[in-house]
């Protein structure tokens, strides 16, 4: 579409892209904007009491005894300094 065609009926351009159209916006035929519904995004983030209810922590009855076992406090393997 012409950007003299948006300018004589950008309202009814708009509705028709709010109804899920598409439109190409042409300059002298070259395609300069793409007019695209707008849509709602929900944050990719979460509070981090959303976090901490997904891990509730250690929940095995017998995770007292089995620490117990243990030589040493546990280590993390992936920890930066643990192969050094």
């Amino acid at each position: 579409m012409g950007v003299r065609e948006l300018r004589q009926d950008a309202s009814g351009v708009l509705r028709r892209v709010e109804e899920g159209e598409r439109v190409v916006v042409t300059v002298h035929g070259r395609p300069v904007a793409d007019l695209v519904p707008h849509f709602e995004t929900r944050p990719t983030w979460r509070p981090v009491t959303d976090l901490a209810a997904l891990f509730p922590g250690v929940d095995d009855p017998h995770w007292d005894q089995d620490m117990s076992l243990v030589d040493g406090a546990p280590t993390d393997p992936f920890e930066r300094d643990a192969h050094l």
